[in-house]
Formats: structure tokens, C-alpha cells, sequence
């Protein structure tokens, strides 16, 4: 049979800039689930329960707030938690809300950066929250164009905001960053059709005309991690991705995505995803999927 995710079809109508749920509920029922448009979800007083991000999978605390970009698909779990009084905001708005000639503006270049990171979902810290909290709360008042300033001030926040991170990886989301360099373009492409096969920084550096030492030093300034990390990350996202989609057995899940050790491959894959291949696979066999 095969593994699908529910389409969600939102009730923000193509007249309407965004719309904000606002509820106190005792669980969490919702299925994993995709959508277009990107959401902001706030959640407090549902410690225990379990989140569902791309590939992401982990148990929050008291305090929650994550941002979903487009097509991403996500959920939360009750899980092990035991409140009655879970209190959730959440805002969805277009994913073309913002004009991209708007948002390539000076201005607003850290919210256009925050938008390209929500592909793999966005995670912010407490202190974040607690600064955000009273008003996720007051713009459920706010109407007309005083929301719409009030929701681009919010994002404008959180875009500056320090030490967010991305929950998936980027190859489980299908994420195609920009990086305005068509070596790392040819280094992506190259990796993303071998990725199954043993790879080297060495014949990679060649591949794009640099040599070994300059080339990793480019690819960390450019992307922020180091080569070997990046093609790790590729290998373990096309794993989750066979592992839940697939009926591969483990073995031949490390063996396709370039894992030539099934123990080396379930190490590297626990200290990634807090949990074993097997675990994560049935974790989303129990995630709120659906068969078709």
C-alpha cells in the first residue's frame, strides 16, 4: 500500500491576506497533513506532546513556537501529554503574500531569508517566545489593514530573532536553496545524483575546477556547513524519506542512500534523529497517516 499525507484544503480564501485560530482544546487529533500556505503555530501548556516536521520528529516542551513553509507537511501528537488546557494560535497566510520583488528589497531581506529556512520548518527559542507571546495574542483583536501591518511586523521579529533552527532536512522537503553560485549549483546537482555512491570532496572540487582546500573553505562560507556534513544530511533525508514511503527493509535503506555499514548507518542516524531507523519508521506508521 502506499503512504500518503492528507492535503488540507485551509479556510483562508484567495480575498484574504491571513487567518488566525485561536483555541484552548485537551488534544491534538489533526493528521499529518500538507498545505500551500505557510503557518505560524504557537502552542503552550502541552508538554509531552510530539511534533511532526518533514522528517523531524520530537517530544515539545511547555512553550512552542514553529513556522511551516509551503507543502511541508506536519502535525502534533498528544503523545505523552496530560494537559486539558493546551492553548494553540495559529496563523496561516499565502505563500505569495509578499511579493518576491518585495521581498528581495533591502528591508526585508531577513524575512525573505526566514521564508527560504521554513522549508525545512522553523523552530524559535523561549526567549523568542516569551517576547512574542502577548502579541500572538493582541492581533487576534487587531482587523483590516492594522492586522496585516501587525503580521508583517511579527515576521519581521522573528526574522531577526537569534538562534532559530530548521527542523528537516532539506532533502526530505525537496528544498532547492539559492546559494548565487553556479559551482555549489554543480556541486548540489552532482551530489543529488550520487548520493547512493561513494563521494569525495576531492573528485567534487574537481568536478567545479577548485582545489580540495579552497573548495570546502567556499562550500562552508557559502552553506554554512562543511561539505561531508551536507552530503550526510542529503543521505539521511533520502533514508527518511524511503523508510516512509517504502517498504525497503533498513539495510536496503542504508545501502541506496550511499551507507555501505547498516551499524555506521544507524549510529549516524540516531545522533540525526534522536531515534533508530525502525523507530522512526514506525513512529510515522503511527503519526497520523493515512492509506490508501
Amino acid at each position: 500500500m502506499t503512504k500518503n499525507i492528507i492535503r488540507e484544503i485551509t479556510p483562508l480564501t484567495p480575498s484574504d491576506c491571513f487567518t488566525i485560530f485561536s483555541r484552548t482544546k485537551s488534544d491534538f487529533d489533526f493528521p499529518l497533513h500538507s498545505h500551500e500556505e505557510f503557518e505560524l503555530n504557537f502552542i503552550e501548556n502541552a508538554k509531552g506532546a510530539r511534533r511532526y516536521v518533514g522528517d523531524h520528529i520530537a517530544d515539545i516542551d511547555d512553550l512552542e513556537l514553529v513556522l511551516v513553509g509551503s507543502n511541508l507537511p506536519h502535525c502534533w501528537q498528544t503523545h505523552q501529554c496530560t494537559s486539558k488546557e493546551i492553548r494553540e494560535v495559529t496563523i496561516q497566510f499565502h505563500k505569495d503574500l509578499f511579493d518576491d520583488k518585495l521581498l528581495r528589497r533591502n528591508q526585508l531581506s531577513f524575512i525573505r531569508t526566514m521564508f527560504d529556512r521554513s522549508s525545512k520548518g522553523i523552530i524559535f527559542t523561549r526567549n523568542t517566545i516569551l517576547q512574542i507571546m502577548p502579541r500572538l495574542t493582541a492581533i487576534t483583536q487587531k482587523q483590516g489593514f492594522d492586522s496585516v501591518l501587525e503580521l508583517l511586523s511579527l515576521l519581521h521579529d522573528l526574522s531577526i530573532s537569534r538562534n532559530m533552527h530548521t527542523l528537516s532536512d532539506a532533502t526530505f522537503s525537496n528544498t532547492q536553496l539559492s546559494y548565487n553560485s553556479r559551482r555549489i549549483d554543480a556541486a548540489f546537482e552532482y551530489m543529488n545524483q550520487h548520493f547512493h555512491k561513494p563521494i569525495t570532496l576531492k573528485e567534487v572540487a574537481k568536478l567545479v575546477n577548485m582545489t580540495d582546500v579552497s573548495f570546502s573553505r567556499f562550500f562552508k562560507t557559502r552553506t554554512g556547513i562543511t561539505f561531508m556534513d551536507s552530503l550526510l544530511e542529503m543521505r539521511l533525508g533520502n533514508a527518511s524519506r524511503l523508510l516512509i514511503d517504502t517498504t525497503q527493509s533498513v539495510a536496503e535503506v542504508a545501502y541506496n542512500c550511499g551507507f555501505n555499514n547498516i551499524s555506521n548507518f544507524n549510529r549516524l542516524f540516531k545522533k540525526k534523529k534522536a531515534c533508530t531507523p525502525k523507530e522512526f519508521r514506525e513512529s510515522f506508521s503511527h503519526g497520523g497517516r493515512i492509506f490508501i
